[in-house]
């Protein structure tokens, strides 16, 4: 044989060498069998298992890139953010809910349309259930998809979340005494803007009924109110509310509101058997006092909550950015095992047989 004619078929030789170690250099599949083989869609898959053989199929992401699975332990971590989140969205609707009914029934909405917003109690309970129901719907989205950017806006709000709470906590604390000392001064001042605040009224009705007191020091401080003096020209004048009276629906179904007229002017005698005479300063500085640890615990509960939400949303991310980067190692394997399977340009594979 000549050495023209050799010249190809050692061409051949070496290319088929070259074909044979960059197979071998490729990641190797999951099916059983002697060599993986390249399915329809141009990655190396399961088309080469024999009949009968069980095949596993890689998770495949965008553009074909392979997604593993979360481990178990993140998996967990997931679906608990999930369903926490979940309790927490409904949590906050219902409360948006409720606020924007209490707007809608005192008409607080119709009032403040194209104005500055309404000084109302009730616009709290809106934009507090639309942040808790917003940064919880993040955290469902982001878990449940698997998306890092939500997360992160999700562990930042909660973040934010815990430094406002440290702040509004710690200033109770630094200010607890000169917020007892106060209560009296507050407990006038309400008196005094009684009828001038739909809201403002219904808490001090409620504290005088829960309380059993009337008044900030005793029942007369209802004085300063300038519809129930008796110096008042109106029907009011010398009375009290009747969440003052000791017995206010006396004996019937509603409350009856004209139980306290005309006991301011009455003696004290008289006027203790159809109201209390104590006033709601210090019956409510000892209600503070007895549920300082009550309402502290649930502020440590709240807070703690919050802090495993944020933990849980952390190591979730961590656990994603780990799988993000084995994907581009296993994408980048991929293309470096293609350009080794590719033939270089110069090599010929000649089908010539060979002579004898």
């Amino acid at each position: 044989m000549e050495e023209g004619e050799r010249s190809p078929l050692l061409s051949q030789d070496t290319a088929g060498q070259e074909l044979a170690s960059s197979v071998k250099s490729l990641p190797t599949s999951s099916c059983p069998g002697p060599e993986p083989c390249e399915d329809q869609a141009g990655a190396w898959g399961c088309s080469c298992c024999p009949p009968g053989a069980k095949c596993q199929v890689s998770r495949r992401g965008f553009g074909g890139d392979p997604a593993p699975s979360l481990p178990v332990g993140s998996s967990c971590v997931k679906y608990l953010i999930f369903l926490s989140n979940i309790l927490f969205s409904l949590l906050g609707l219902l409360t948006l809910a409720t606020g924007l009914w209490g707007l809608a029934v005192k008409g607080s909405l119709e009032s403040g349309w194209g104005g500055p917003l309404p000084t109302d109690p009730m616009l709290g309970l809106v934009l507090g259930g639309l942040a808790v129901s917003a940064v919880s719907l993040a955290g469902c989205l982001g878990a449940l998809c698997e998306n890092t950017c939500l997360l992160r806006c999700f562990s930042g709000a909660v973040l934010a979340f815990l430094v406002f709470e440290a702040l509004v906590g710690a200033l109770v604390v630094a200010l607890w005494g000169p917020l007892q000392d106060s209560l009296e001064h507050t407990l006038r001042m309400a008196i005094t803007h009684y009828q001038e605040d739909p809201d403002l009224r219904f808490l001090l009705d409620q504290v005088q009924l829960g309380l059993q007191c009337c008044g900030a020091a005793s029942y007369q401080d209802w004085q300063q109110n300038l519809y129930f003096n008796c110096s008042s020209p109106g029907v009011q004048a010398c009375s009290l509310p009747a969440s003052c009276c000791i017995n206010p629906q006396e004996d019937g179904a509603s409350i009856n509101d004209q139980c306290g007229f005309g006991v301011l002017g009455l003696d004290k005698d008289a006027a203790q058997r159809v109201v209390y005479l104590e006033g709601c300063g210090p019956p409510l500085r000892q209600w503070l006092h007895g549920n300082f640890s009550a309402i502290g615990s649930y502020m440590i509960v709240v807070v703690v909550v919050q802090g495993v939400e944020l933990l849980l949303a952390t190591q979730l991310i961590r656990a994603l950015v780990i799988r993000k980067r084995v994907a581009v190692a296993s994408r980048a394997v991929r293309e470096a095992g293609a350009v080794h399977r590719s033939p270089r340009p110069g090599a010929q594979v000649s089908a010539k047989p060979s002579r004898g």
